[in-house]
């Protein structure tokens, strides 16, 4: 998914300070890696998760997943679109 002016104006938050806008995007970025590390390790191993830190190639990346969590690409979207909906439940605080 791309974080941009797009992404903003489809959340509601076109009028953001622009100082604002880059700081947002870089934390929601950041946010969603972490929150969708977390849940797609829960279903693995210790040895898969140490076997996965060790791949550092994107397209590898993704096959991994395939074969021991093939459940990755649910998890990406149903952690995004919650991300959507607190930041639109949100969205006068933020702007």
């Amino acid at each position: 998914m791309k974080f941009d002016e797009n992404f903003l104006q489809e959340m509601g938050l076109s009028a953001m300070p622009e100082d604002q806008k880059q700081k947002f995007l870089d934390y929601i970025q950041n946010e969603l890696e972490i929150r969708i590390g977390e849940r797609i390790s829960r279903g693995l191993t210790e040895v898969q998760l140490a076997e996965f830190d060790k791949i550092t190639d994107q397209a590898e990346a993704a096959e991994w997943l395939e074969i021991n969590r093939p459940d990755y690409r649910e998890i990406v979207t149903r952690t995004i679109e919650e991300m959507k909906s607190e930041i639109r439940a949100n969205r006068t605080k933020l702007i």
